[in-house]
Order: structure tokens, then sequence, then C-alpha cells
């Protein structure tokens, strides 16, 4: 399989626009214009009955104590865990290409309940949703995408894995509440075939 993007390029930075936070003249951030990128993909192999969408972030650190704290630094060599920004899953093998902001087009204060996706598939939620849980203002469920937003006080460059998977089954067995890290575990055993891009991004201004 091939992925391709018109809004990405692989092995260089994600631009603002497609991230849920960006960089501020009177502030370490701000909110972006957090617009889901166009992704399409060829190659498929016969007998996919699904595509899944996934994008990840491996650098995200493990503690999260010290996360946008003035005076307060996160080191390289912190330990880091995958935090979740899409899952999608169910996409009908007849969908290969997903246009910009399709799925995502600004962000929701508390999360998008019904985000929007092609007809019967179904979305996760993404790691926002434990992340904003301590904050009134953005508390809530974070269903579908939203972008890289990395800790401004990170010395770690972050990086964004797009990945598509084509199943060999039509849909997955999964709880209404679902998020990415189950569809991992949901897809062992039922991958054809996948692709990936991945990006980079940073809100230190010392890392740009």
């Amino acid at each position: 399989m091939l992925l391709h993007s018109n809004d990405l390029k692989d092995g260089q930075p994600i631009p603002p626009r497609f991230a849920f936070g960006r960089l501020a003249d009177d502030a370490p951030m701000a909110l972006s214009d957090n617009l889901s990128p166009h992704l399409s993909w060829t190659d498929a192999p016969a007998g996919t009955r699904s595509f899944v969408v996934l994008c990840m972030d491996p650098d995200v650190p493990s503690v999260a104590d010290d996360v946008n704290q003035e005076g307060k630094r996160l080191p390289v060599d912190l330990p880091r865990v995958d935090f979740c920004h899409w899952a999608m899953v169910n996409v009908p093998p007849s969908v290969t290409e997903l246009a910009t902001g399709a799925c995502c087009d600004g962000v929701t204060p508390g999360g998008k309940r019904q985000p929007p996706g092609p007809a019967g598939s179904r979305q996760g939620l993404n790691d926002y949703t434990s992340f904003m849980a301590g904050d009134p203002d953005m508390a809530g469920d974070y269903f579908g995408y939203d972008g890289p937003c990395p800790p401004w006080n990170d010395e770690r460059l972050h990086h964004y894995t797009f990945t598509i998977y084509a199943l060999d089954v039509e849909q997955l067995e999964l709880a209404e509440r679902f998020n990415g890290h189950d569809v991992v575990k949901a897809i062992d055993g039922h991958v054809l075939a996948k692709a990936s891009l991945t990006g980079s991004y940073t809100l230190n201004p010392a890392l740009r």
C-alpha cells in the first residue's frame, strides 16, 4: 500500500493549521485551526474489507506533572508513551481518500460527540479525553481527530505517525467508548497491509 497527503510530507514538520495548538506572540501557545489532513491511499490488497486510520505520537511524557509549567522543562530522556490523536475504524473499502478538513475543522472545547467521517465508519476517543480531564473549560469526550499540541516546555521534538491499515474484516468489535489503544489490540491478526507517513511538530521555540 501507498499513503499520500497533499497536506503532509513524510519526515517534515506538520503545518500549524493541522494542529490543535500553535505558537502565539503573547503566550506559550494558542488554539489552532485543527484541520484533519488530506490522506489518500492506493494498492490495497485483494480481500480488503475495511480500513482503519490511526494517528499516534510516541513522544508524549509518561508523567505529566511538569507539562506546560513555567520554570520546568521536560528533558529528552524522560520516559515516553503513545498518545492517540485519531482512531477511525470500519472505513468501507470503497473509500480511499479523506479531504482536508473532512473529519475535523477547528477545536471543540469539551470534544466532538459525532465527528464527521465516511458513511459506516466509527471514530473512537483520542487521548485528549484523559489529558483535558482536569481542565473545567476543556474537559469532555474527544472523539475523532484532534491534532498536535505537544508541551511547550518539552525538549524533545514530537512525531506523529498517520497509518492506514487494510483489514480482512468488515467491522471491528469494539465498545462504544473505544480508543486508539483498543484498536491496536483489535486489529491484531487482521492486517493485510499498511502504509504510514510521519510528520513532526513542536511548540518549543528553541526546537524550531
